[in-house]
């Protein structure tokens, strides 16, 4: 039978829980803020952490506003609506620093300031919205059950309006990617004017007279394209071959974009390459690089290495196999994704 405890709510944790403390247990509550005293109910119990749901505010954090979404709380999408964006903003960089410390065993990680949205709602120019049995929507908070969504707050009103024409159009049982505009199905960065504020760091950090730029995982070249100018060569790598197609269809003379496995390509290419007059930027999914890629970029070790993350516990493993062969300068935090749990961030390396 589900129990009640009475916690104060000491840490924010990776993902947005709050964390306490009762009984000798670690308690993660989501939904609440650092020094809030609450009433949470037990609804998992492991051995070492128990999970609980939000049953009242004993205490509140003055960081606490309120959410400007009707569905908070019961859609799986947001976890921080309940937190002033400055505070968000402060518990992000702080989960980064967190990861490399912990997992990355860095003792004092060159964290630079985090990026901010300009935007903290209305910014997410893509959703993926799920349909079953006339609901439409996404799925619930830790709960794999769909919940009816008339609008979303965090996407931009192109998306909104699609979302309105999408549910009008009654339609069959599926999953629907929703646009602000028509173009390659292939991965693009979801919120616009962050992405362009990474584009303008990853310029700021290459080094003078680089001859040759490695984008590993580069899409179709969103970042690959802004970078032309400050090179000889670009030479893009990703496994779609829809998006290497994208890149390829309005390259220039001095850009290659190649498809298929990034290890075999990536080796070739560093074997060959002048490593001191070439930056290596790789932007891989959230499971970080395969262990064949750090392989190869320590067997050949380009001068600079830019490294874009969507996940900092990956990138804080990949940091830590990569020391010896490479110096971290900096960390720079993005807020991509304000009011999720979800962390950007774009690490700057040389080699030692």
């Amino acid at each position: 039978m589900a129990r009640e405890v009475d916690l104060v709510i000491d840490d924010v944790a990776f993902g947005g829980k709050g964390v306490g403390h009762a009984e000798g247990k670690v308690v993660f509550v989501p939904f609440t803020i650092e020094g809030e005293r609450v009433a949470a109910r037990i609804v998992r119990e492991k051995k070492s952490f128990a999970e609980a749901q939000l049953v009242r505010l004993v205490e509140t954090s003055l960081e606490r506003t309120t959410p400007r979404c009707p569905y908070f709380g019961r859609c799986g999408g947001c976890s921080y609506q309940h937190m002033h964006y400055e505070h968000q903003l402060r518990w992000k960089a702080r989960q980064v620093e967190r990861a490399l410390r912990r997992i990355g065993k860095i003792r004092e990680p060159p964290m630079r300031a985090i990026v901010s949205s300009p935007r903290e709602y209305g910014y997410r120019n893509r959703i993926t919205v799920h349909v079953e049995d006339g609901v439409v929507g996404f799925f619930r908070h830790d709960e794999h059950r769909l919940l009816d969504i008339e609008r979303c707050p965090i996407s931009k009103p192109e998306v909104n309006e699609r979302l309105a024409q999408l549910r009008a159009s009654r339609p069959r049982d599926g999953h629907y990617t929703l646009r602000t505009h028509e173009g390659p199905r292939v991965f693009s960065q979801t919120n616009d004017e962050v992405a362009e504020k990474l584009a303008e760091a990853i310029a700021s950090l290459i080094p003078p007279n680089q001859s040759l730029l490695i984008d590993a995982y580069c899409g179709a070249g969103f970042f690959a394209k802004r970078l032309v100018s400050k090179f000889s060569r670009v030479v893009g790598i990703d496994w779609d071959l829809h998006a290497i197609a994208a890149a390829q269809a309005n390259a220039t003379e001095t850009e290659t974009y190649l498809a298929g496995d990034i290890t075999a390509h990536l080796g070739k290419l560093l074997t060959r390459a002048d490593l001191s007059l070439t930056t290596m930027l790789v932007d891989p999914p959230a499971d970080g690089l395969a262990a064949e890629v750090r392989a190869s970029l320590r067997a050949n070790p380009a001068a600079t290495l830019l490294y874009v993350s969507c996940n900092p516990p990956t990138l804080a493993r990949d940091l830590a196999d990569l020391g010896a062969t490479f110096t971290l300068q900096s960390v720079t935090p993005f807020d991509m994704f304000p009011q999720t749990a979800e962390i950007e961030a774009l690490a700057y390396l040389s080699a030692v």
